[in-house]
């Protein structure tokens, strides 16, 4: 049996091309032929691939075990999801724990004096490359949003307090669906947080 560890690795690529560039948006759309290593005598084979610059997202808890739920409309899945601050690591040389601290102040008016890496995951590596960095805010003030204007989905958000135990209680039954803050509240359970 392999190492239970993910491994870094680079099959063959025959060629590349963008069949969608963004168009100033923040993902692209790469076409890779790619090969099976040892294998040259194999037709290359055709994968197309999600660039994504990756997310920060944010579980603040509050010092009464509270967090921090944002209800926002997405678009992709014609639903009203709660969901957690979170922002798109897309400034050059940002660091994902910054982003953290930016998106918590943007969205939330929010900063936090303590702050813990939980983990970071790739959403779905089958085809994207985004990976998502999951951190753990506590010891919260308010700061307010300083000069960020939200629009267009962002603009009809609410905010709410949601104890954590009852969020735990909500992503486990399956009465929530989003998969980044369903990730964030099972990995602050295994590190023991019980609300």
């Amino acid at each position: 049996m392999p190492e239970l560890a993910d491994g870094h690795e680079r099959w063959p690529i025959d060629d590349s091309s963008y069949p969608y560039d963004g168009g100033g948006w923040v993902v692209k759309v790469r076409e890779d032929r790619v090969r099976r290593p040892g294998h040259p005598e194999e037709e290359p084979f055709t994968r197309l691939v999600v660039e994504h610059p990756g997310a920060a997202i944010v579980l603040a808890v509050d010092d009464q075990e509270r967090v921090l739920c944002l209800w926002q409309y997405r678009h992709a899945v014609g639903r009203t999801l709660v969901q957690l601050p979170a922002g798109l690591c897309d400034v050059e040389g940002e660091d994902a724990a910054e982003v953290a601290r930016r998106e918590l102040a943007e969205e939330a008016g929010l900063e936090a004096a303590e702050w813990t890496h939980l983990a970071s995951t790739y959403s779905s590596p089958g085809f994207s490359s985004e990976q998502c960095h999951f951190f753990l805010a506590r010891d919260l003030r308010e700061v307010g949003r300083g000069d960020f204007t939200p629009e267009h989905e962002e603009a009809e958000m609410e905010l709410g307090w949601v104890p954590f135990a009852e969020l735990h209680s909500a992503v486990a039954s399956g009465r929530l669906a989003d998969a980044h803050l369903a990730g964030a509240v099972l990995l602050a359970r295994a590190r023991g947080l019980a609300g």
